[in-house]
């Protein structure tokens, strides 16, 4: 094939344009016809400008030794017949190249079959660089032209131009080049091509990338003034200056104006704002993958825009060399896409009903529709009855629960897709969600849900006077408390902790090692109860209730204000999950260190039944340092382990504001774990320490059991004295541990919930729901559940993590939305699943040496991990 190649760097140079010549040079070695046609000198940050006015004069250059500056330059082309490889430069621009490329040189080697722009020196990621680019820029000349083209840049890490990294990188162009060309979508106008200059780079994926939108700050300018030197060579215009001054200063004007100040500015661009804008943005982007080390392919059309929703992954073939071969017979390859494989289809039209109620959420879900949907194929409507049809036309609701169209969801299952179930008390109920382990546990005895979950006493009371009878059949409460007496330093005591059944934002959690501790908590609540009360509805209500409850900040210990024991009804109590993992960051002050914090996981369950894992959890931190409870926490009373709440309690709602220090990425925290925080002066460890053997979550006899077993292993309190994670500094893939048991944990407890209690947990085929799973990871990086919340508070994520809950919604509308609304015939639908089963197999059987890493690189690409995918027969 004819290749054009322009650049906007100039002629090979290792101080400006180091890597034109190891691409030209293996597309030929690959059999095709390459022309090439730069500018004599640099032309970079110039776009798609021509000098008018201008006329373009060519000189050719003759390159030399590949990586070395010993080409050279003449004013004449060599004469006809002369042997040796000859290139044209021009006093232009890249897309001044382009023009005289196509139209006024080497028409003796046939049509130019598509322009490769580049490659630029340095990456071409996000809208900042792109729209200034002159490579891109060049690449668009050659698209208003008629011509496929390819802006191809080279993101560098180091500016020793290492040739064996070089030459990698071209290796791989040359096959991306050549895979684009045989496969090109034909929506895209130019492919914006980015790759890393990095080891191996042949080996590491490539995407398709969307261009990620950032802005230059405000204020803040690219240019920096610099002192003007006297111009001595305009003699005459500093004379004339020299004598306006005078004539200023003998009072030849009275009037005043304001005068300019002579200066001279330098091009110096602060590119701190690109860098942080792809640090703040959520994956998937251009910026995003180029700086994990990824090669990004953008699909653009002639205007700078997006072209169509083209997603996922490009493998390209894995020949070890490239022999001479003629393009056109080149076999195509794959692209394993993580979005819907009809998603260069334009979906049918749809109405879109979008009122979740909640001003952080909103713009956030609007947004994804709008940069994940075709604007034609929807439309948003301030209310479900503004539909003209709600009969016959399809419709989209996102919305509260209490606003969501049920009873239109039962009756039209094909058109309508709306946000929640109906029923799903089995997972969000606390006491539901025991039940539900318990019962799943008992016949499943090696679910990995009995080696994740604490076991739980559950018990009714209304009023802190019935609270013996309560607990009449809680034999291991009743254990616990006899052991407990026995033992008189608090810190070594077994810790239990309460929590109501229908309650969000931490309210009503408490500690408690006694039954008099117990007691009193009852009783204190009664005390501050208001006179008079509404039992009746609490409980159905509760069902719909999600964990952020209400919008305004609340400074009380119980955020959603005094505890109503008689409305709240149903508790659990159990085993207090210590030592915690506990981690310590440089950048926060003595204060801040060693916090206990929790993982927010977000879960999305689609139809009936599939569930997903969102590859992007958050470590939400306590307020103030841990304590173990028990020990002296500086208040009057020094053994009231709920004097310090906040010690223990990592929900951020009993925070003023969600911060950095507060809520952070949880595949940023620490890889190896260790503080210099000793255990014996913060959280003196009971003698029920953190169990790696299997917690049952029998409710009867299992507790005590699992306390004897510990027991047995002859633990003295001063082993517990150690450094804070000593026990995980050995294990520096511990994230990766902690969420490959996440997503199994997730997927057994949907299981367990829909085939259980099919009851209380009911999927609609057509409706998909997200959830905010809640786990906590003790001093040996056993992960446990702690509860599950429908419409999760996406506040608690906070301003400067907003990019997080983004990426997730643009997964729903992308995994989700789309497909319900672009749904392909039966037929269809069956011959590409089997496809798709046998590919999967075929694939399994490749990597299954390579898992770790494999797993690794999965949840970097995409956005969602599949942890069940079950028929549960309704529709």
């Amino acid at each position: 094939m004819h290749i054009l190649v322009v650049n906007d760097d100039g002629p090979p140079s290792n101080q400006s344009s180091p890597y034109v010549h190891s691409l030209v040079s293996l597309l030929q070695a690959a059999g095709h016809t390459v022309s090439v046609v730069l500018p004599h000198k640099q032309r970079s940050w110039i776009g798609k400008a021509h000098m008018v006015g201008a006329n373009v004069k060519p000189t050719y250059f003759r390159p030399g030794t590949l990586h070395k500056d010993d080409g050279t330059t003449h004013s004449r082309p060599l004469p006809p017949g002369a042997e040796g490889e000859e290139w044209v430069l021009v006093d232009s621009t890249p897309a001044s190249c382009v023009q005289i490329g196509l139209y006024h040189f080497f028409q003796d080697r046939g049509p130019v079959d598509l322009v490769v722009s580049g490659p630029n020196y340095g990456r071409n990621s996000t809208a900042v660089f792109g729209l200034s680019s002159g490579t891109i820029g060049g690449a668009m000349e050659a698209a208003v032209c008629r011509k496929k083209a390819i802006a191809l840049s080279y993101a560098f890490f180091s500016r020793n131009h290492d040739p064996v990294i070089i030459a990698g990188a071209s290796r791989l162009s040359v096959r991306l080049i050549e895979y684009l060309y045989n496969n090109w979508d034909p929506n895209t106008d130019v492919y914006s091509v980015n790759v890393p200059l990095l080891e191996n780079v042949e080996k590491s994926k490539i995407l398709y990338t969307p261009v990620l939108q950032n802005y230059w700050s405000a204020g803040r300018s690219s240019f920096q003034e610099v002192e003007v030197e006297d111009e001595d060579d305009n003699a005459e215009e500093h004379e004339e200056h020299i004598r306006q001054e005078e004539a200023v200063s003998g009072g030849a004007s009275a009037q005043k104006h304001t005068r300019h100040k002579h200066k001279h500015f330098k091009w110096a661009p602060n590119f701190s704002d690109v860098y942080q804008s792809v640090e703040e943005s959520a994956p998937g982007n251009d910026g995003w993958a180029v700086q994990r080390g990824y090669t990004s392919v953008t699909p653009l059309k002639a205007n700078f825009m997006h072209a169509g929703q083209t997603t996922g992954e490009i493998t390209l073939p894995t020949e070890a060399s490239l022999p001479l071969r003629n393009l056109q017979s080149s076999t195509p390859t794959s692209i394993s896409a993580n979005s819907h494989p009809f998603s260069t289809k334009q979906i049918p039209h749809f109405y879109a009903h979008i009122e979740y109620e909640d001003a952080y959420v909103q713009p956030l879900i609007l947004a994804a529709i709008k940069r994940n949907l075709d604007p034609s194929t929807y439309t948003l409507v301030n209310s479900f009855s503004d539909i003209p049809n709600p009969e016959s036309d399809r419709i989209l609701q996102i919305a509260a629960y209490e606003s969501l169209a049920f009873e239109h969801l039962f009756s039209h299952p094909k058109t309508i897709l709306a946000n929640s179930y109906v029923i799903r008390k089995a997972l969000i109920r606390k006491h539901f969600l025991s039940s539900t382990i318990t019962t799943w546990t008992t016949k499943h005895p090696d679910s990995v849900l009995k080696q994740h979950t604490k076991p739980a006493v559950h018990f009714e009371v209304d009023y802190a006077e019935f609270l013996d009878d309560a607990l009449v059949d809680a034999f291991d409460l009743h254990e616990s408390w006899a052991r407990n007496a026995q033992i008189d330093d608090p810190r070594q005591r077994e810790w239990w902790i309460l929590k109501p059944g229908m309650s969000d934002r931490g309210q009503g959690i408490r500690l408690f090692s006694t039954e008099e501790e117990l007691t009193s908590i009852f009783e204190q609540w009664e005390e501050e109860q208001p006179d008079s009360d509404d039992d009746e509805e609490a409980e159905d209500e509760s069902d719909n209730r999600s964990d952020k409850q209400h919008d305004g900040d609340d400074d009380d210990d119980d955020a959603a204000g005094p505890i109503i024991t008689s409305q709240l009804r149903h508790f659990i109590a159990q085993p207090y999950i210590h030592p915690p993992l506990l981690l310590s960051f440089p950048d926060q002050p003595p204060e801040h260190q060693a916090s206990k914090f929790h993982i927010r996981v977000y879960v999305l369950a689609v139809g009936a039944l599939k569930v997903y894992v969102y590859n992007h959890p958050l470590a939400l931190f306590a307020a103030t340092p841990y304590q173990a409870p028990g020990a002296d926490s500086g208040h009057d009373d020094d053994h009231d382990p709920n004097a310090n709440l906040g010690a223990h309690l990592t929900n951020t709602c009993f925070q003023s504001s969600p911060t950095e220090s507060s809520v952070r990425r949880f595949w940023d925290l620490p890889d190896t774990v260790v503080s210099d925080r000793p255990l014996d002066s913060a959280s003196s460890g009971p003698l029920y320490t953190s169990a790696s053997t299997s917690a049952s979550t029998s409710t009867s006899t299992s507790i005590s059991a699992e306390r004897e077993r510990e027991r047995e292993r002859d633990i003295e309190p001063e082993s517990t004295r150690g450094r804070v994670a000593d026990s995980v500094s050995n294990k520096p893939g511990w994230k990766s541990h902690v969420f490959d048991s996440i997503c199994r944990v997730t997927g057994d407890l949907f299981l367990a919930s829909a085939r259980s209690m099919p009851t209380h947990f009911q999927p609609l085929p057509n409706a998909f729901e997200l959830y905010g799973l809640d786990f906590l990871v003790d001093a040996d990086a056993n992960a446990y559940l702690l509860e599950v919340n429908a419409f999760p508070d996406f506040a608690q994520t906070g301003e400067d993590l907003k990019g997080v809950v983004q990426g997730l919604w643009d997964a729903v509308v992308q995994q989700v939305v789309r497909p319900f609304f672009d749904k392909p015939d039966r037929k269809e639908e069956e011959e590409k699943e089997e496809e798709e089963k046998e590919e999967e197999e075929k694939e399994e059987e490749e990597k299954e040496e390579e898992e770790p890493a494999r797993k690794k690189q999965s949840r970097e690409k995409d956005a969602l991990t599949m942890v069940l995918d079950v028929d549960l027969g309704r529709g």
